[in-house]
């Protein structure tokens, strides 16, 4: 999950107790049974015992006895739970700071219990009894050491209020640190109700993808013909399907469905459609206005070079997250890194470069200094593609985004003859660069 960081390794069992009948509270369309085992299996547990009755309370002493080297956590399925409920717990075993009574509980900022409890090797054994016996989790928790849970970690669920206060935390995640000024307020505002009526469907982030895939395909269907009319159709098309593209993350935040391959599908959809567009431009506008500089024909040629230097940029950017990075999310491009030691003798690690402070810039430039990267990114293009097409100026769209293509590719080139040139001087030296910590 974003903001949660990459988990360590831990072998890890899970019990999650849902004999309560809240367990089947449903909230942003999971119950809350079936979102605590999400997140046992998100905090790495292989194998997850879901206790529903005493008679399954029965069978917790012949699963448990599998498997004796493994920690073992518990979370209670009476309330919303996400998370950071557990992941606190995960890394304060993993880095040794589990107590000699082998208990670890998680507690929110006022102390109060936070229904999740991770238990040692040596101690799982003794907690799996407790379960069993029909002891409540008390029982254990008493002698635990507590370790402050994340925020939007748990919230209760019993009542009408507490349910509509559980939505309303939970839908908190939706809002990422990356989020500039245009996706905050022009997207969010209507990506979000269509968020909240999706999670209560089938649809799952992958589905989302791939109707945004068809809607492109079918825009840039009909931009490609020469009337201004289906220009404009097609357009509204595509934009239409970028608010869905904001969906489908969304949607796997508050179900916890995130995987590095639906990372992957999504960003892929979003560079394949912009590139998509740029060609359709370019066919449309040489069946428009056929030849009109210098008595050539020129709109099909640079649509083809504009999309050769699309997918150079693709090349340079998705190379720096791959091989750097470790993430899928283009919105952690940095293209600019330094080298400084790593963990082990000999080793270094591409850490991305930060300026020193500079001297404050007037008002003015200030503004512009911050707002102008926005004019690149595809929220703003996407309204620009959109004012331009209803303005019957596709020839002025095809060859902003013709010229921005190009010169991204310079920028981006630049940035990775860079990276490669200090790849290749620690190679030199005979040093080792370490391997990324994949991004959550």
């Amino acid at each position: 999950m974003s903001g949660s960081g990459e988990l360590p390794v831990v072998l890890l069992d899970a019990i999650v107790l849902a004999d309560d009948a809240l367990a089947n509270v449903r909230i942003a369309g999971l119950s809350a049974r079936e979102r605590a085992v999400r997140v046992a299996k998100r905090v790495g547990a292989d194998r997850v015992l879901v206790v529903e009755s005493n008679a399954a309370r029965a069978n917790i002493t012949a699963w448990i006895e599998g498997n004796r080297n493994r920690a073992l956590l518990v979370v209670r399925a009476d309330q919303l739970v996400h998370t950071p409920l557990c992941s606190r717990l995960v890394k304060a075993l993993s880095a040794g700071e589990m107590p000699e009574r082998g208990v670890l509980r998680a507690v929110g900022a006022d102390g109060v219990d936070g229904g999740a409890y991770i238990a040692s090797a040596s101690r799982r054994a003794d907690v799996a009894a407790a379960i069993a016996a029909g002891n409540d989790t008390t029982s254990f928790a008493e002698d635990a050491v507590s370790v402050e849970h994340g925020e939007i970690a748990r919230h209760p669920i019993s009542t009408p209020e507490e349910r509509a206060g559980a939505h309303k935390l939970l839908y908190r995640i939706l809002i990422k640190p990356q989020d500039n000024a245009i996706t905050r307020y022009l997207y969010r505002p209507i990506s979000f109700p269509l968020t909240r009526m999706l999670v209560w469907t089938p649809i799952t982030p992958n589905m989302i993808s791939a109707i945004v895939a068809c809607m492109v395909a079918v825009g840039c269907w009909f931009v490609m013909h020469a009337s201004a009319r289906d220009a404009v159709i097609g357009t509204v098309i595509i934009f239409a399907s970028a608010y869905f593209d904001c969906c489908d993350g969304e949607i796997a935040r508050v179900k916890l469905l995130s995987s590095k391959l639906g990372a992957w599908i999504d960003t892929i959809v979003d560079e394949v459609s912009s590139t998509a567009y740029i060609v359709a431009l370019g066919i449309h506008c040489h069946r428009e206005f056929g030849a009109t500089y210098w008595g050539f024909d020129n709109w099909i040629p640079i649509a083809g070079f504009a999309a050769v230097c699309c997918f150079v940029s693709m090349y340079c950017i998705y190379y720096e997250l791959i091989v750097v990075l470790g993430t899928a999310n283009s919105q952690d491009y940095v293209g600019r890194f330094i080298a400084v030691p790593g963990a082990s003798p000999n080793t270094v690690r591409l850490k991305p470069y930060e300026a020193g402070p500079k001297k404050p810039l007037p008002p003015l430039l200030q503004m512009v200094a911050t707002y102008a990267p926005y004019l690149a990114r595809r929220d703003f293009l996407s309204w620009l593609t959109l004012i331009l097409a209803l303005t019957h100026l596709t020839q002025v769209s095809f060859m902003l985004q013709a010229v921005g293509a190009i010169v991204m590719t310079l920028v981006l080139g630049l940035a990775h003859i860079r990276l490669l040139r200090l790849r290749r001087s620690i190679d030199r030296a005979g040093q080792i660069i370490e391997p990324p910590i994949p991004a959550a």
